[in-house]
């Protein structure tokens, strides 16, 4: 660049010779090279206000279409708020037989603190205590200001406690999202369930885990998002769970007892459609575990259906005559000598009442003689005794779903004498669960066939092996509904349904060993319609006593019998089940010609 001189010599010396003022050459020289640097500045500041204005353009109108597709889109929370920190899958539904909800998932918050952040830990602490009174103040200031760099405060809250705590304004308290169990209906099939709670802890996470049920025992199929959400559907039915519950917390409290179970279970398909034991909890805030103590039944958690193991008295005279006939030893009207006591070394075996000296087979049952069953099982003998309530399943914790079956082993003899498989045949001598009973009980139902117990749904009906001939499963039946039309179980007749069945009362043991004088566990084992029975129910009392008369009466046919009739009544109509006219055995009439 060359600039012109401001007192340029040429026109100085011109400007001279003519009498000019030299310094006018130089003013009109400066104020032309001031124009020309004052037009560069400007087109240099023009252009950079243009590449400015470019920006601010482009800048507002990323902003603008990012706000107009906000306003367009669906709200959602972000599903993690840090690198690394995962979300658990959500774990899959429980449902009955007809799809109902029993158990799902809730999204919630957890709440947690980074005591560094806080800006007033003491009135965060303060404005905590008034949201979770349960929370301990003093703790709470010991925690944030302290050392500690992060305090968990709970681990799962509601909405309007989120918001509670939001508007304390602290940013050092912070949520977390969070998933939890829910139990929509509450304590109903609480045992089944059994409950869930949180494994994996995070900050932003954490997962959930079956802790007891059915919840335990396929937690690995709830917890696996291969399955696609696909729920687990149980054979119970919601309403007769509902009624059966209801009917038997009832029952429980009008006959003084202090637990109380019921099995209702399908003959064919082995389907346990109802399953309650008493007293329960709400699984959505289940107890803890007792700590101490010598009887587990003392606790809600306490499943009495597959773990309570018990002597369930004459419930079991039905399988010693059952088996007699098959083999052949004894028929329906066989009579047995049934004078008494019945001696056996220094042992005794006595009726509750005298019943002479003889009764046949079908008498025994219905009038539940200890002396006559104990004489048909010294013909069966110990081994094949043994043999037949194995195929009944009655030597091995039964096999239905829930975790808790497993640890419930029958007690069997350390010795099976023949001793030992008298007293087995009245119901002493070998303790089984309820489970165990309902589920002998379906063989002789549906006709011979042993069919396990199960909690998921069937689509039909199960092959298992043939325990017994149908013949002696038919006239075992027989014999049961005499029982409940003329016998101890009087009380269970339901007008419209046939109820065959069998009563059992039995000592109860003592925690340490030894009978408790005046406490029984009271059954009734029954099946219904008795000329083609689809379910077996099982009711057990733990200590019932029935108090209207003189005396206190705590048999079965007075206390287990009466809330299983009512039971029938009020399920049997929810299972689809109209009420018939019992068929009549046909008269032995031979037609001739004239």
């Amino acid at each position: 660049m060359i600039r012109t001189p401001l007192r340029p010599l040429a026109r100085i010396l011109s400007a001279r010779a003519n009498g000019e003022n030299p310094d006018a050459i130089m003013r009109e020289n400066l104020r032309h090279r001031h124009a020309e640097m004052q037009d560069k500045a400007r087109s240099r500041a023009e252009g950079r206000l243009l590449v400015l204005g470019m920006f601010f353009f482009c800048a507002f109108t990323v902003i603008g279409g990012r706000m107009g597709l906000l306003s367009v889109s669906e709200a959602e929370e972000p599903l993690a708020s840090a690198i690394g920190t995962p979300i658990a899958a959500q774990r899959g539904d429980i449902v009955d037989r007809e799809g109902r909800i029993l158990a799902t998932n809730f999204e919630t918050h957890s709440l947690y603190a980074q005591p560094p952040f806080m800006v007033d830990p003491l009135a965060a602490a303060e404005g905590l205590v008034k949201i979770f009174p349960d929370l301990d103040r003093d703790r709470l200031i010991k925690d944030f200001t302290g050392k500690r760099k992060f305090v968990w405060i709970k681990k799962k809250i509601s909405p309007e406690q989120k918001q509670a705590v939001h508007d304390i304004g602290d940013p050092g308290l912070l949520f977390g999202p969070r998933e939890m169990r829910l139990y929509p209906n509450g304590s109903l099939a609480a045992h089944v369930l059994g409950g869930a709670s949180f494994g994996k802890e995070g900050v932003d996470a954490a997962e959930v885990i079956g802790v007891a049920g059915v919840e335990k025992q396929f937690d690995n199929y709830l917890r696996d998002p291969a399955n696609g959400g696909k729920p687990l559907t149980l054979s119970l039915d919601l309403t007769v769970q509902a009624a059966a519950e209801r009917v038997l917390y009832g029952g429980m409290k009008l006959m003084n007892a202090r637990g109380a179970t019921s099995i209702l279970m399908d003959v064919h398909t082995g389907e346990v459609i109802s399953l309650v034991s008493l007293p329960d909890f709400d699984p959505n805030d289940r107890p803890a575990p007792p700590t101490s103590g010598f009887d587990p039944s003392v606790s809600p958690l306490f499943n009495r259906a597959v773990q309570g193991v018990y002597e369930l008295g004459s419930t079991f005279k039905i399988f010693a005559v059952a088996q007699a006939m098959d083999l052949g030893l004894v028929g329906p009207e066989t009579v047995i000598d049934t004078r008494g006591p019945l001696r056996w070394g220094k042992f005794r075996i006595r009726d509750f009442h005298n019943y002479g000296k003889e009764l046949s087979v079908t008498k025994i049952i219905v009038k539940s003689s200890n002396i006559g069953t104990a004489r048909i099982a010294q013909q069966i003998g110990a081994d094949r005794q043994r043999e037949f309530l194995s195929h009944l399943g009655f030597l091995d914790p039964t096999p239905v779903e829930i975790v808790e079956a497993s640890g419930a082993s029958p007690l069997l003899p350390k010795n099976w004498s023949e001793l030992s498989a008298m007293t087995i045949s009245y119901g002493h001598g070998l303790s089984a669960s309820p489970m165990h009973l309902a589920s002998a009980y379906a063989a002789i139902a549906n006709g011979g066939r042993y069919v396990a117990p199960t909690l998921l749904r069937q689509d039909m009906p199960q092959e298992g092996p043939q325990v017994m001939s149908p013949e002696t499963a038919a006239a075992s039946r027989n014999m049961l509904r005499l029982v409940v039309s003329e016998g101890t179980a009087s009380f269970g007749d339901v007008p419209g349904y046939a109820v065959a069945g069998k009563t059992g009362t039995a000592d109860k043991p003592k925690p340490r060993g030894g009978y408790y004088d005046d406490k029984v566990i009271a059954t009734f084992a029954s099946m219904f319609p008795a000329h083609d029975p689809r379910y077996v129910l099982i009711v057990t009392l733990d200590e019932p006593s029935e108090n209207s008369g003189s005396e206190p009466r705590r048999t079965a046919g007075w206390t287990a019998v009466p809330v299983a009739a009512e039971m029938i009544a009020r399920v049997a109509p929810l299972l689809g089940l109209r009420p018939d006219i019992e068929p009549r055995a046909a008269a032995g009439i031979t037609l001739t010609s004239n």
